[in-house]
């Protein structure tokens, strides 16, 4: 794994409306040394929000802007803008009671994370403990997912599960679902800012792209995982997927440049993102580093295709170009 030396704490916004009991939990677990994130903005659409002032108490800056006699894109453009001043990574709904935009959590896409009261994709919405318990299920609980434009549907991240007891009423089940929460969604920030420096996870995102690529297998090369083109006899690398080789602090993905002089001309104009590997280097390998925020998944997926179209057999790339024309 990555050396934990080189990670820093991600930056992390949350957006409250009320008591910011989850937001509280996930301050007081960002205080921990072990914390990979860091809160560096509160904001509310209420002045009143009792989160604010916990906040604030331990010296993070907050901001609030009302909704009130704004449309929703001009609250969310204000919203936004401290979120950006704040340098924010992440944003984290807590008991948040406006609905985003479309648009704005398009501009966020895979970076805003909410906790919703049941066990999705059951009691999507409202009324979530009443639905539970009329519909005789044996546990409640919470799931945090990513936000997408459609209501509680994005991916889930983790479950808490909470058992519905005898005689329960959505209030009193509402109150113990909550400790659970407290428990749940620290850790479910964590595991999720911490996934740019887990060589697994970027193993799978890597490993997707590139054997989607026509006719591409993996197969080991020099201790490294690695992708070719071709067959299993004759195929050609296009791709090593390295964590840490020859002593690297990086995890990346190795592919193909024109030569070293391009490699090195990367090297040298963008340092943070290129990388000249050891033994790879001298053949014209350039590192893309991936341990590292804000990765463009985009860039790396044009990267495996380039390097792919430089060994793939001629019969390849053109009914790639021609698929590409439809």
């Amino acid at each position: 794994m990555a050396d934990k030396a080189l990670r820093r704490k991600a930056k992390v916004a949350i957006f409250i409306s009320g008591t910011g009991t989850n937001m509280a939990a996930l301050l007081y677990a960002s205080l921990l040394d072990a914390s990979p994130y860091e809160i560096v903005l509160v904001a509310s659409n209420r002045e009143d929000a009792a989160g604010l002032e916990i906040a604030s108490a331990e010296g993070v800056p907050t901001f609030v802007h009302s909704h009130k006699g704004h449309s929703r894109a001009e609250h969310d453009a204000a919203m936004e803008k401290a979120l950006v001043s704040a340098e924010t990574e992440y944003l984290v709904l807590a008991g948040y009671m406006r609905i985003l935009s479309d648009d704005f959590v398009r501009r966020w896409e895979g970076r805003i994370l909410n906790i919703h009261p049941s066990l999705l994709p059951k009691y999507k919405g409202l009324d979530t403990f009443a639905r539970a318990i009329a519909a005789g299920d044996s546990h409640a609980g919470a799931s945090v997912h990513i936000v997408t434009p459609e209501l509680d549907a994005g991916e889930v991240l983790a479950q808490a599960r909470v058992a519905v007891r005898s005689g329960e009423t959505p209030e009193t089940l509402a109150d113990r679902v909550k400790y659970a929460e407290h428990q749940l969604y620290p850790r479910a920030v964590a595991d999720y800012v911490s996934r740019s420096y887990d060589a697994g996870y970027l193993y799978d995102r890597v490993s997707e792209m590139a054997l989607a690529l026509p006719e591409s297998h993996s197969r080991d090369s020099h201790g490294l995982p690695a992708f070719r083109v071709g067959t299993e006899k004759s195929g050609k690398f296009f791709a090593h997927f390295s964590e840490n080789h020859h002593g690297s602090e990086h995890i990346a993905v190795l592919v193909k440049t024109g030569g070293i002089d391009e490699l090195l001309n990367l090297v040298e104009a963008h340092p943070e993102t290129y990388f000249k590997p050891a033994y790879y280097g001298a053949s014209g390998w350039v590192g893309l580093i991936l341990n590292r925020p804000g990765v463009d998944w985009d860039h790396v997926a044009d990267w495996l295709e380039r390097s792919w179209r430089s060994v793939a057999p001629a019969r390849l790339t053109k009914l790639r170009d021609a698929a590409d024309m439809f």
